[in-house]
């Protein structure tokens, strides 16, 4: 009898492939596990088994597998199925989703080694030169990595290298694969057991007369074991001996010592465990009770809580309750760095119980936390993440806490899939029947929606922690300023007055700029022009610092111009400013303070927001200057002043939402100030100071600002009312994207009418040397979301048969917020 399993292989395409195993692979065998597979001609994949069967594919031979990889499931079957949701919503492929939910580690691929071929008698004077070098490496080596053969040889393209000394049977090739994740394991020292008794022990001893550096190895080692009752480290023996480790070898080899290891998280926690959480005030406890009690009749509650009034405590609250039930909690945040203030806080609550989970730790931590999970260790019992961990494998998943859900950041836009972990985090806790709390304290118009239509429970928190007010917000009109000359670089004499007031006063200043670099624009004030990106249409970006020009889409960047490309005119100026431009000009007008900066520039590596974090709430640095990053729920004490350095840019954005974002943003940013007693101050630099948003935000409307915008909604039949599906066709060239769009719109037009916009070029029309072109297509509300989902995966088979057509990539984005 036959027996088959189906894979899904972690590439874009759309179906399960079937795969022969023997009767003792299928008893072996179970949904979730991984086995390496051969693909294509010799590329070998580890894929993932769903199903075991004993079904033949009836179009194709089923190959057999080259070998299993997991002694148990690594996936689990509410994966797969959340898995399957994720690609029929978000219309990917489910190798899509499984290349991003998987931790690098998993998902191996087959590498090309080369062998010499000692079965082969060859001419060595007929070899090319770089031929030569890789024949010389392979006597020393018995095999090379593609890699190792580009270092050898110089050059990137080694392909054509080595088909030629295939073809004069001078090496093999061979697809090898093979494990990326390694455990970490500690070296630990010990006393053998022949030297327990003390007889033995004195003997021992007196033999160490002639070996002083051993003997006070020894002596060492038993004060460290009288002293505490932990394993002693070989590291921490080697320190505290101050000896060498060739000392301890020889002792080792001599079998006084005996070594061993002991397998060990890379990520610790050490630290004292708080026993009780802060009391709540009558609000918090209102409002505690009311999620409660909404969680009795609805799965998802809105959490709607002015900035600074104490929703982390309500959901620490919440936690407790869920852990003590024996449940795994996830803690979303659309940020990284809201992480790292927010693990420090949560620690002292949960201790060990903490697991962190986001893409600046390393594969291996990874790997480590996700198998935690999966055990449901006791020590992986709260997940806090960014939106990739809405893929870890829960087992009893009981509350998940969405913070800050209205940040467009949940969003995942490159590469697929390009799904919204807010709403992937609904599905997956009805997979566990859990529960779900949207916090926020500017919601977005969607959860508002859904609040007000019933379908969403709903609590409010409108009073700040400890009665402290909210802040004071002002608008400053820099038009006016600059006409009566009360400006001095980008800063109005009301923003540079308070904030010497508030440094003088020992208090720190955050000041918002949403872009960062020095310069957006440099210009030749001879002939008018600037330089641009080769890649993409944009002007580069100066950044002062490293004096360079950069692209931020693709990353090309080139040292600063002495003179004009065009006219070769020496002067040059820069036109606009970004957060590098903010901070030099305060470090010339407050020489005496810190001023620091925060923006993808200055927080790379695992602990670059943890650094700047850190010192700013020490006290060490007085001005932060920021992007977006600053305005995500982080909590300063001592800010009692915010400065917007430019509101206009944020309202000016060709984008349905960009008033929504633009309220929250300022209203976010805003809520920095003043957290403790004293009321805080925002101003808020703009040319516009009658705008309907800026009016709206400087008095704290959000249910304003919700009419308003709902009702343009409505009008201009946008999210909620219609759901949205943004198509982009990608290519070099410009004339096939244009026609491939046009023929998209056409087919369509045929089937969705009216509810087709474009197609348009949007206004950076190319980006990385491809020309992008859009449409969007509207789905009214009682319109069978399947169907026109089919409908679109019909017309794009059709789209990806027409020859004329190849090359141009087609991109769907569902639910483009």
């Amino acid at each position: 009898m036959s027996y088959f399993i189906n894979v899904i292989l972690p590439i874009p395409l759309d179906k399960e492939f079937t795969y022969s195993i023997n009767k003792k692979e299928a008893d072996f065998l179970h949904p979730g596990m991984r086995v390496a597979v051969q693909f294509g001609k010799s590329k070998i994949y580890a894929a993932l088994v769903t199903k075991v069967h004993q079904i033949a594919p009836s179009v194709y031979e089923a190959k057999e597998i080259e070998h299993i990889l997991d002694e148990s499931p690594i996936v689990t079957l509410q994966q797969l199925d959340l898995w399957s949701w994720i690609a029929k919503y978000y219309l990917c492929t489910t190798g899509e989703v499984m290349r991003a939910a998987l931790p690098g580690a998993f998902l191996l691929e087959s590498e090309t080694t080369i062998q010499r071929n000692d079965s082969s008698v060859f001419d060595e004077s007929l070899l090319k030169d770089d031929e030569f070098l890789i024949y010389e490496a392979l006597q020393y080596q018995s095999l090379l990595r593609i890699q190792e053969i580009m270092n050898i040889v110089g050059k990137k393209n080694v392909l054509p290298v080595i088909k030629r000394l295939l073809e004069k049977q001078v090496i093999t090739v061979q697809e090898e694969i093979y494990e990326q994740y390694k455990p970490k394991t500690v070296r630990f020292v010990r006393l053998h057991a022949d030297y327990s008794q003390e007889e033995a022990l004195r003997g021992l001893l007196d033999t160490m007369s002639r070996s002083p550096k051993q003997r006070e190895v020894l002596m060492h080692l038993f004060t460290m074991q009288a002293q505490q009752t932990k394993p002693i480290k070989f590291s921490e023996l080697l320190k505290t001996s101050k000896s060498s480790s060739s000392t301890l070898k020889s002792l080792v080899d001599k079998g006084v010592l005996q070594e061993y290891y002991k397998q060990r998280d890379r990520v610790q926690y050490e630290g004292e465990v708080a026993i009780e959480t802060k009391e709540l005030n009558q609000f918090q406890s209102k409002a505690f009770e009311e999620i409660k009690v909404s969680f009795v009749h609805k799965d998802v509650c809105l959490f709607h809580g002015v900035t600074s009034s104490g929703k982390t405590e309500v959901y620490v609250k919440l936690i407790k309750e869920a852990i003590s039930e024996d449940k795994q909690v996830l803690y979303l945040l659309p940020e990284i760095a809201l992480t790292t203030q927010l693990i420090t806080r949560l620690q002292e609550y949960f201790g060990e119980k903490l697991s962190v989970y986001h893409s600046k730790y390393s594969v291996n931590e990874r790997v480590e936390v996700w198998n935690n999970v999966r055990t449901k260790k006791s020590k992986a019992q709260v997940i806090i993440g960014a939106r990739s961990a809405i893929f870890l494998p829960f087992v009893d998943l009981g509350l998940i806490v969405v913070d800050e859900e209205h940040e467009n950041t949940f969003k995942q836009y490159d590469p697929a899939p390009r799904y919204h972990a807010r709403d992937t985090a609904i599905v997956l806790a009805k997979m566990f029947q859990a529960k779900v709390v949207l916090g926020s304290a500017t919601p977005s118009l969607e959860t508002a929606y859904n609040a007000e239509q019933g379908k969403y429970a709903i609590a409010k928190l409108t009073r700040r922690y400890g009665d402290v007010l909210m802040p004071e917000i002002n608008l400053v009109d820099i038009k006016t300023k600059y006409k009566k000359k009360q400006m001095t670089g980008h800063f109005s004499d009301t923003l540079l007055l308070a904030i010497r007031e508030a440094l003088q006063e020992g208090e720190q200043v955050i000041l918002f700029q949403n872009r960062r670099g020095y310069s957006p624009v440099v210009e030749c004030n001879t002939c008018g022009h600037s330089p641009q990106c080769p890649n993409c249409d944009v002007s580069l970006t100066f950044h002062n610092y490293r004096n360079q020009l950069r692209c931020h889409y693709c990353g090309y960047h080139m040292a600063m111009l002495l003179q004009c490309m065009a006219c070769s005119s020496t002067e040059l100026s820069t036109k606009g400013f970004g957060t590098e431009q903010i901070e030099k000009e305060l470090q010339e007008l407050l020489p005496d303070h810190t001023v620091g900066r925060m923006d993808q520039d200055t927080t790379r590596g695992k602990h670059g927001y943890e650094r700047i974090i850190n010192r700013f709430e020490q006290g060490e640095i007085d001005v932060l200057v920021g992007t977006q990053m600053l305005s995500k729920g982080l909590d300063f004490r001592n800010v009692s002043l915010v400065g917007i350095m430019n509101a206009d840019n944020l309202l000016n954005f060709p984008d349905f939402r960009a008033h929504e974002r633009s309220y929250q943003l300022m209203q976010q940013v805003a809520g920095r100030a003043g957290r403790t007693k004293k009321r805080g101050m925002v101003l808020i630099q703009t040319y516009n100071p009658f705008h309907q948003i800026l009016q709206q935000v400087s008095v704290n409307d959000y249910a304003g600002m919700y009419a308003d915008q709902i009702e343009e909604r409505y009008l201009y039949k946008y999210p909620p009312f219609y759901k949205i599906i943004k198509v982009t066709g990608k290519h070099k060239d410009y004339n096939k994207v244009n026609e491939a769009m046009n023929w998209l719109a056409k087919s369509y037009r045929n089937i969705f009418k009216e509810y087709v916009l474009g197609p348009e070029f949007p206004p950076i029309s190319r980006i990385r040397n491809q020309y992008h072109k859009n449409l969007v297509l509207k789905i009214p509300q009682g319109q069978s979301l399947q169907k026109t989902k089919e409908a679109i995966k019909k017309i794009h088979t059709t789209f990806s048969g027409i020859k004329e057509f190849s090359g141009v990539r087609i991109i769907l984005n569902v639910d483009n917020y």
